[in-house]
């Protein structure tokens, strides 16, 4: 059975059963673009879990084509940027080739917006800890870009949404302000809630800021040659560049 909406329908494949995001973006998006949403269970956010969870991944993949989605987005940063970014591409046009639509993982989604932005340095921030933020980082490098920090949170997986936006906000900061050469702000997934400090960040560091759910809606607009621009949560979707 095939559902569509009148400016197009994505099919989205969330990482986790954690709320927040999905309601988040949906809210954003444009009046007409439809979103078919399932997801996966990842629980403990560590190298091992993510590689299996591509299986879920793929397996969803059928049943979004078979409901009329025009474009998949299999979200979640880490799940591919683990692959690396060569990896990554790899599996994403094998998976393009067997679905016939386009597919986008989150980690495309960034890199791009780093490119429409014209920052090619930038420093990063996420709600993980130790070795695998050089792994992050390490990705955006391949991708040609100059990471100067990838700075990890020290909170648990499951608690990242718990985390205050301010508290977030002063971690940010703080970063950025040891590395101001940076010429924008990334802010890796959507698991802590910090629509609300967009644009605080950018008005006092001075730079655009990447975070994941505005990223998401600029670049499912993008994708489907749509246009609304959306104001209250930083450049990128305001400008939609």
């Amino acid at each position: 059975m095939s559902f569509t909406s009148w400016r197009g329908t994505v099919g989205i494949i969330k990482p986790t059963l954690r709320p927040g995001g999905l309601e988040e973006l949906i809210r954003m998006l444009p009046e007409g673009i439809g979103v078919i949403p399932m997801s996966n269970n990842i629980r403990r956010g560590t190298t091992d879990e993510f590689k299996v969870a591509l299986k879920g991944y793929e397996e969803k993949i059928p049943e979004l084509v078979e409901a009329g989605a025009n474009l998949i987005n299999p979200s979640g940063a880490p799940p591919f940027m683990v692959l690396g970014y060569k990896g990554e591409r790899e599996l994403i046009a094998k998976w393009e080739k067997q679905a016939g639509v386009p597919i986008f993982t989150s980690g495309m989604t960034h890199v791009d917006a780093l490119g429409a932005l014209k920052a090619k340095r930038f420093v990063g921030v996420t709600y993980f800890r130790g070795e695998i933020n050089k792994t992050y980082a390490r990705y955006f490098q391949d991708a040609g870009y100059e990471c100067l920090d990838m700075a990890g949170m020290d909170v648990d997986f499951n608690k990242a949404q718990e985390l205050s936006s301010h508290a977030v906000y002063a971690f940010i900061k703080k970063a950025f302000l040891a590395n101001r050469s940076a010429q924008a702000i990334y802010m890796l997934g959507p698991a802590w809630r910090t629509l609300d400090i967009i644009e605080p960040l950018e008005q006092d560091c001075g730079v655009p800021v990447i975070q994941a759910v505005a990223a998401q809606c600029w670049d499912i607009q993008r994708r489907l040659n749509v246009h609304q621009p959306v104001k209250g949560f930083g450049r990128l979707v305001a400008e939609l560049p």
